[in-house]
């Protein structure tokens, strides 16, 4: 029997209604345990590094993954266990923090055309131009004239991509608020982590009702049929890991992709002594 598709488990369909509290984040949605995922990751990543190979030689379409997550949400630990060994010059990771004035003097879109990978290559785009939908919303830092305008030019920049070689995968990474209270509390603790750990996200916390209403609405208007959202629980890392890393496999797979031929007629060469 084969296994289900990851991304139909986990594809916030395009044209139905998300509610983000059907989503458990503790939810386990593939056949394995803790352990055997773990080990299904380290031979994923293996095909992974294969695939990206062929991706780079071939040169004809860009990957671009986009993270979102409440902080503690595990961006950075995708990361670093979905592609750790993937050849680093086919793999561009682009952190999106606050705007600099440069690129405040610009629309919100321009630092993020910028980033866009070009064919051949991985992007990891680590939050994204979603924070125009998410942070500024929250904090009313425009009026809701302005960002509400902003899922369509979204979804319209993700089809102009879309059309022009690049596959979007937009992953949420959903974990619930007592488990960001665990992991908040480590940080804090540990000191090993207590470098990670900032007085801002207390605050971010205080509002995590507003926006887990904004991440909802984020999905419902900008997942589309070029650019659809995975929602992702993200409670339990090792299956957030495997989720992730089985979508990306499965949307590689399908590119049909092969090594380029070569340039010259290598039939009669001989490599002299």
């Amino acid at each position: 029997m084969s296994q289900p598709s990851v991304r139909d488990l986990h594809m916030a369909k395009p044209g139905e209604e998300f509610r983000i509290k059907d989503v458990d984040p503790a939810e386990v949605r593939l056949p394995v345990g803790k352990r055997e995922g773990k080990d299904a990751l380290k031979t994923d990543r293996q095909e992974l590094v294969r695939l990206q190979e062929i991706l780079y030689a071939e040169g004809k379409q860009a990957v671009l993954i986009v993270l979102q997550a409440m902080d503690t949400g595990g961006k950075d630990g995708v990361i670093r266990h979905v592609v750790a060994g993937v050849n680093p010059q086919g793999c561009i990771v682009t952190p999106f923090k606050v705007p600099t004035p440069e690129e405040l003097a610009h629309d919100y879109l321009w630092r993020v055309h910028k980033a866009v990978p070009p064919r051949r290559m991985i992007g990891i785009f680590n939050r994204s131009h979603y924070e125009d939908v998410l942070v500024v919303r929250v904090h009313n830092l425009v009026p809701k004239a302005v960002w509400s305008k902003r899922y369509d030019q979204i979804a319209a920049f993700e089809k102009h991509l879309a059309e022009n070689g690049v596959t979007i995968l937009k992953f949420f990474l959903h974990i619930s608020k007592e488990e960001q209270k665990e992991r908040l509390e480590e940080r804090l603790h540990d000191p090993n982590k207590q470098w990670k750990f900032s007085v801002g996200d207390l605050k971010e916390r205080e509002l995590w009702d507003d926006y887990m209403a904004a991440y909802q609405d984020m999905v419902n208007l900008t997942s589309t049929k070029w650019a659809p959202w995975y929602v992702i629980p993200a409670n339990r890392n090792w299956y957030r890991n495997l989720a992730v890393g089985r979508i990306l496999l499965e949307t590689l797979r399908e590119f049909n992709m092969q090594y380029p031929a070569p340039k010259d007629d290598l039939s009669g060469i001989v490599i002299p002594d």
